[in-house]
C-alpha cells in the first residue's frame, strides 16, 4: 500500500532561506505553472481563521490534482501572549480539522521562529498520518553548507579556504551566502573552483576579515600598521560600518577573554560565544595579546568614540584615527 502524502505541513525555525526553499519545492510539485497559480493561495496568518484555512484547502482543485495553501505565521500568532480564548478556539479548530483534509490538500504553515514543542498543531504534525513537520535552523558549520550549495545549486566547486572565508563574513545568513555564491559562480563561469582570492575580490563583506588583521596589529601595539590597514579599508567602506565591525571584533575578544579567564579551553571559544569554529580559532590566537583589563579599557574607548560620532563632536574618519592611536598606546 502506497504511503499517504502529507496534507498539512509545519515549517518553522530561524533559517528563513532554507524554509523558503522548501516552500518553493512544494510549489514546483504543483505541476504546470499556469494551473498551479490558480490552485495556490497565500494567507496572512494574522488575519486568517481556522475555518478559512480549512475551507481554502478543501475546495476542489481546478484542472489539477492538488490545492496548495500557504499560511504565513498563523501558529506563532495564535501562540502569542494575549491571544486568549479566541486563539485557543482557533487552535482547537485546526487540530480537529486538519486530519480530515482531503487527499488533494496541501496546507503549509510557515512560521518565522522555532515553535514550542508543546504547540498543539506541531504535535499533531508529528503524530497524525497526514502531517509533516520540519525545523529549519542555521547549520552548525556554514562552510560545509556553502561547499554543498555551490556544488548542487551552481555546479561549481569552491576551495575549502574560500568557503571558510565566506562563512566567516556572512555567518549563518544563508541568503547572503547564496547571493555571494551566485555572483562568484558567474565570475568563474562555472569553469573552475572558487578561490579565496575570488571571495576577497568580489565579496563586500570581506572587509570584516581585514578587521582581524587590523586588530592583530593593535595587539602587537603596531599603531602604524593598524592605521595603514584602517585607511585601506576606508577606501572601500563607510566609516560608521567599519566602526561597527571594530566594535563587534572587540566585543568578541572580550567574551573570549572572559571565557578563558573562567577556565574555558581555547578550542571551545567558538561554541561558547556562538561563532563559527574558524572564527573561534582566530579569536583564540588573537586574544592572547590582550588582558581582560586592556579589553575593558578598549571597550570604554569604543563607547566614548561612539558617543562622539553620534553627537557630532568628531567626524567619522578622524574618530577612527584617534581610536587607533588611543588603543595602540
Amino acid at each position: 500500500m502506497a504511503k499517504r502524502s502529507p496534507t498539512f505541513y509545519v515549517f518553522h525555525g530561524t533559517d528563513e532561506f532554507s524554509c523558503c526553499a522548501a516552500v518553493h519545492s512544494l510549489r514546483e510539485q504543483m505541476g504546470d505553472p499556469s494551473m498551479a497559480e490558480l490552485n495556490t493561495a497565500v494567507i496572512d496568518g494574522k488575519q486568517a481563521t481556522a475555518a478559512g484555512v480549512l475551507a481554502a484547502a478543501s475546495a476542489m482543485p481546478f484542472l489539477s490534482d492538488k490545492r496548495l495553501v500557504i499560511v504565513e505565521g498563523m501558529l506563532t500568532w495564535l501562540a502569542r501572549k494575549g491571544g486568549g480564548k479566541t486563539a485557543k478556539t482557533e487552535v482547537t479548530a485546526l487540530v480537529e480539522g486538519l486530519p480530515d483534509l482531503p487527499d488533494f490538500a496541501r496546507v503549509v504553515f510557515v512560521e518565522p521562529g522555532t515553535l514550542s514543542a508543546q504547540n498543539a498543531v506541531l504535535k499533531l504534525a508529528m503524530t497524525a498520518p497526514g502531517g509533516f513537520h520540519k525545523a529549519f535552523n542555521p547549520p552548525r558549520d556554514p562552510s560545509r553548507w556553502i561547499v554543498q550549495q555551490s556544488q548542487t545549486e551552481y555546479d561549481t566547486g569552491i576551495e575549502p579556504a574560500a568557503a571558510l572565508a565566506l562563512a566567516q563574513v556572512v555567518g549563518d545568513d544563508l541568503r547572503a551566502a547564496d547571493s555571494e555564491l551566485a555572483k562568484l559562480a558567474a565570475y568563474v563561469d562555472h569553469q573552475r573552483a572558487i578561490t579565496q582570492a575570488d571571495v576577497a575580490l568580489l565579496t563586500p563583506y570581506v572587509a570584516e576579515a581585514d578587521v582581524f588583521e587590523m586588530v592583530d596589529a593593535l595587539g602587537r601595539r603596531d599603531g602604524a600598521a593598524a592605521v595603514q590597514l584602517l585607511h585601506r579599508l576606508l577606501e572601500d567602506d563607510d566609516p560608521l560600518r567599519l566602526f561597527g565591525m571594530i566594535v563587534r571584533q572587540f566585543r568578541l575578544l572580550l567574551q573570549a577573554r572572559e571565557f578563558l579567564n573562567d577556565g574555558g579551553a581555547p578550542n571551545q571559544i567558538g561554541s561558547a560565544i556562538g561563532v563559527h569554529p574558524y572564527v573561534g580559532e582566530k579569536l583564540a590566537a588573537q586574544v592572547r595579546s590582550f588582558t581582560l583589563a586592556q579589553l575593558e579599557r578598549i571597550y570604554h574607548v569604543l563607547l566614548e568614540t561612539d558617543l562622539g560620532i553620534k553627537t557630532g563632536k568628531v567626524e567619522g574618519v578622524l574618530a577612527l584615527d584617534l581610536l587607533i592611536a588611543g588603543v595602540s598606546q
